[in-house]
């Protein structure tokens, strides 16, 4: 069978890995891929279009595309494919505004009475400040298009949140992910990430997942794409699961059949939970990272046959390791801001699994950074505090200049 991957960080090469433990006969495609993997498959070399990567699926016979980065769901690669006859793993470019939109995301879970922090959308930036001259305490403010993880600011008070409107909608950081944007309620709690897999009849969920978004310990400073992970979530109790699939679950799939938004693909809760209650924030169209690189480790079942079940019209059940998973990110110093790459990488030989590439390759015998992040250390163990330990003692073998990682990881 031929798999192609699509996207070039740890979260690929977590896939990668996880199907070729499965299933040792199957034929790897990345694009882009990094170094990781090209060991395990074949990059596609060159850039390509969506038009191009669907022509090379088809000259190439791939059984099924797995799409890893939102960028190319957002950019309609599903419906691309699926008009070339390819199986592929995925919304099509209606459903990915579920991510890639988070105004009609917020419509949605409006109107099928999905919990979500209180909220208001703003295309005027006068606007935006007169409402913020109104509130009081703080605030969380969004971009409405994606911004790599980094488009959402919490803002204690009004200085911040008018600093964060004028890089926002000003300055435009983000670009014209920034043109609108939600200022919506703050809600002190703990998050938590659902992912699960939707076969347009079913969401079945995965192990919740607690993802370290910041980039200074303690939640403190800038957002990032995640600089760590751990499973299970330990603040994800039976009631607040209960709660959870009553209030969010159920309601999102209500949601998802009626307004015909059905797909075989993976579907992201980003949620806050509270004292006594769950909320959603965001929805994702895709695994999370470094939540997937968190997961695999654990995940008992087949992937490839998780993932083939909804071609074949089958029910599924995902079965799980009774133990825990902690990832650590390491970083290139100044990510997600600006850092240097190209740094020699010394210890990566000495490592045994599981670990990702997430941003490095391999030139002339030598394993060079090349990203923001650049390594997913995992460990596993009966407790957080088991997994954490070998999470970090893996850590402590990797060296390159400028290298940061969170120390709070777990703890």
């Amino acid at each position: 069978m031929k798999i192609l991957i699509l996207g070039g960080g740890g979260r690929e090469h977590a896939i990668g890995k996880k199907l070729l433990e499965d299933n040792h006969s199957v034929n790897l495609y990345f694009y882009p891929g990094n170094g990781g993997t090209e060991i395990i498959g074949k990059n596609i070399e060159n850039h390509q279009t969506l038009l191009e990567l669907g022509v090379f699926a088809k000259k190439n016979a791939v059984d099924i595309t797995i799409v890893g980065s939102e960028i190319f769901l957002i950019e309609g690669i599903v419906d691309i494919f699926q008009n070339f006859g390819l199986k592929i793993i995925g919304p099509n470019h209606l459903a990915a505004k579920l991510e890639g939109d988070r105004i009609f995301a917020k419509s949605f879970m409006k109107k099928y009475g999905i919990r979500t922090p209180k909220y208001d959308v703003f295309y005027c930036y006068k606007k935006a400040i007169h409402f913020l001259d109104q509130c009081i305490g703080s605030v969380v403010i969004k971009t409405n298009g994606i911004a790599a993880g980094k488009g959402v600011i919490l803002a204690h008070n009004k200085n911040e949140a008018k600093k964060a409107l004028k890089t926002i909608m000003i300055e435009k950081k983000f670009g014209k992910s920034g043109n609108q944007i939600i200022i919506e309620e703050f809600l002190q709690g703990k998050e938590a990430s659902i992912m699960s897999f939707f076969n347009e009849k079913h969401i079945i969920p995965f192990l919740s997942a607690l993802d370290y978004k910041k980039i200074g310990e303690n939640e403190t400073g800038i957002n990032t794409g995640g600089m760590g992970a751990i499973v299970p979530n330990p603040y994800m109790t039976n009631s607040i699961w209960i709660d959870f699939q009553k209030n969010i679950l159920e309601p999102t799939l209500e949601g998802l059949i009626s307004e015909k938004l059905t797909f075989f693909g993976f579907l992201y809760f980003g949620l806050m939970i509270t004292s006594n209650k769950v909320y959603l924030l965001e929805y994702n169209t895709r695994l999370g990272d470094p939540e997937a690189q968190t997961l695999f480790p654990l995940m008992k079942s087949n992937f490839l046959d998780v993932i083939q079940s909804s071609f074949l019209s089958k029910k599924v059940s995902i079965y799980w390791k009774k133990l825990c998973s902690c990832c650590v990110v390491l970083s290139s110093k100044g990510y997600p801001e600006k850092y240097k790459s190209g740094k020699i990488i010394i210890g990566l030989n000495s490592l045994q699994d599981p670990f990702y590439i997430a941003g490095a390759n391999k030139k002339q015998g030598n394993w060079i950074t090349s990203s923001g992040r650049v390594l997913n250390m995992v460990g596993l163990g009966n407790t957080i505090q088991e997994a954490r330990k070998q999470a970090y003692d893996k850590v402590k073998k990797i060296q390159f200049e400028n290298l940061y990682f969170r120390k709070d990881i777990g703890s």
